[in-house]
């Protein structure tokens, strides 16, 4: 029989009771209808949770991961900030535009102030105060927590949401979602000292426990931005997937997991390299992600399926190639000074290692293996690895679209594409929607020029291109001869301009026509009755988008 002589290697535990990330993953909680915010306090023995939709706040015993509470709150409690003594818990209750603070050794509501539009709120690290944004009076107020009084209101940005501070408490950072900026208040004076223009439509934002980068979720183009809190400047731009939501990262500051709610995935970025290195499957409209303090595992309010989701991080990413070499970061217990990492049978390679965390490069395999630890004091199982193969493309529709990017969902089929990282139309990225392993559904962001580009997609089993996609510059009418004609229809119309050699559709007032491209400049529709004279619009339409020109139509003489 074996001996340990020290402790052996382990995920990291939530708490003293022996709950592990490895059993806790894939845990649903059922909350209340729309689940939004969720904060933990000290220690992570609670999660409270904001119900939108049901007007309460769940509160969840980590150890059992249930509902030990449900508190009724006033109408939409969006998001929740827990006091760092854990003794309060702050509940910004939007359509009445109130602050509830909860006393968290009764789960009662002691207070409610006025906040116009309270929507996001974030204690202070000594705890004196609260920030709360008003989004429809462009403020943040300023509560003291003492008396649970207003004592000051900052004006910001255009509809501010996101709100976080920096682990010193000298800075908030506040996004403003119509300013497409993030303002900066010194919590010193109560003003705004600095105004960081970001992605399209910023919402949320967190702080890194450091206090050196600020990452910042843009819903518009579906990009994170990245503050470098000395300069207050963007240092890099980081695509993620559709609707993404709260960024959140984690507490040894190595990656930061964003909550996509469109295609039901996190995305998880390396911080070193600001890359996204998985997209993982999870929940239903993931909106918020709260991490327990040793690191092992989060929780994520699913927003569309009313739960709270348990999602392990022991091994990110926990995707890769069935050749090998990912970079792989475990987090846990007892890792210190590690003789060996497996990945089912086979040995990575340890690059760097302390007690609570170990870098290793993935050796070659296939399919689900265990994630497997060895030092001094025994082996212990951190977590799965998942082999991916290599993807294949083989079809896309449309495959063309209008040079300034469109909402029109564009279908990629395959193989292996589950997991999807990124998509490329040549150097412009398209933002995923959906995934499966055989579909990936994308919208086309705008590109610089127009012209065909090579499809790539980028998965954790690998690189795959060899479609093409098209970016078509708009149409134009320049021309419609003749002008008019019988209601009757049957009129040979010539319609001149740009652009329309990939004319897909022409209509007379909305009713489709005949028609017949004769040259990129030149196109020929017979025009169809109708049912009243006047002048209406001759649209074309193409990849590229529509162009209208006029005809008029006119009775025949009668008696």
């Amino acid at each position: 029989m074996f001996t340990l002589t020290s402790p052996s290697p382990q995920a990291a535990q939530a708490r003293a009771a022996g709950f592990t990330a490895s059993f806790a993953a894939g845990v649903s909680i059922p909350v209340g209808d729309t689940p939004q915010g969720i904060a933990l306090t000290p220690g992570g023995a609670r999660a409270y949770v904001a119900n939108r939709g049901s007007n309460t706040v769940s509160v969840i015993d980590t150890a059992t991961n249930t509902v030990t509470a449900t508190i009724p709150t006033g109408a939409a409690p969006t998001f929740v900030a827990i006091s760092p003594d854990g003794t309060r818990a702050y509940v910004t209750i939007n359509a009445d535009g109130l602050l509830s603070v909860i006393d968290t050794a009764t789960n009662a509501i002691v207070a409610d102030v006025a906040v116009a539009g309270a929507s996001v709120v974030a204690a202070s690290p000594d705890g004196t105060r609260v920030y709360v944004s008003g989004q429809p009076t462009n403020t943040v107020s300023v509560m003291d927590t003492a008396t649970n009084t207003v004592t000051a209101t900052v004006p910001v940005g255009d509809a501010p949401i996101g709100v976080a501070i920096t682990p010193d408490g000298t800075r908030v950072y506040v996004a403003c979602l119509a300013s497409n900026a993030v303002s900066v208040i010194d919590t010193a004076t109560n003003t705004t000292t600095d105004t960081i223009p970001v992605g399209i439509l910023p919402i949320l934002l967190t702080v890194a426990p450091d206090g050196a980068h600020v990452y910042v979720t843009n819903v518009g183009d579906s990009t994170v931005s990245v503050i470098d809190t000395a300069a207050n400047t963007v240092t890099a731009t980081i695509g993620v997937s559709a609707q993404p939501r709260l960024t959140t990262v984690s507490p040894d500051g190595k990656h930061a997991y964003v909550a996509n709610a469109e295609p039901d995935t996190v995305s998880v970025i390396d911080t070193a390299t600001n890359a996204v290195v998985e997209n993982i499957d999870f929940g239903d409209g993931p909106t918020v992600i709260a991490f327990a303090p040793d690191g092992t595992h989060a929780y994520v309010t699913n927003s569309v399926a009313g739960t709270v989701g348990v999602l392990a991080t022991t091994v990110i990413p926990d995707q890769g190639s069935t050749a090998g070499g990912a970079t792989v970061t475990l987090t846990g217990h007892h890792l210190a000074n590690a003789t060996a990492v497996r990945f089912g049978t086979a040995q990575g390679v340890i690059t760097a290692n302390t007690d609570t965390s170990l870098t290793a490069i993935t050796p070659a395999g296939s399919g689900a293996v265990p994630v497997t630890v060895t030092t001094a004091g025994g082996t212990g199982t951190l977590g799965q690895f998942y082999y991916r193969l290599v993807p294949v493309l083989t079809g896309i529709s449309p495959a063309a679209g209008p040079l300034a990017g469109s909402d029109q969902e564009i279908v990629i089929t395959g193989r292996n594409l589950d997991g999807a990282i990124d998509v490329y139309f040549g150097p412009t990225r398209a933002v995923i929607q959906r995934v499966s392993d055989t579909q990936l559904t994308v919208r086309a962001a705008a590109a610089a020029a127009a012209g065909g580009g090579t499809v790539t997609v980028l998965t954790p089993g690998g690189r795959a291109e060899g479609l093409s996609y098209t970016y078509v510059d708009p149409p134009t009418v320049t021309g419609v001869s003749p002008t008019s004609g019988p209601t009757t229809g049957g009129t040979s119309v010539t319609i001149t301009g740009t652009g329309l050699a990939a004319t897909d559709q022409v209509t007379f007032n909305g009713t489709p026509a005949p028609f017949a491209v004769l040259s990129d400049t030149t196109v020929t529709a017979t025009s169809p009755p109708s049912g009243t004279e006047g002048t209406f619009d001759v649209t074309v339409t193409g990849p590229g988008g529509n162009a209208t020109g006029s005809f008029t139509y006119v009775s025949a003489p009668d008696i």
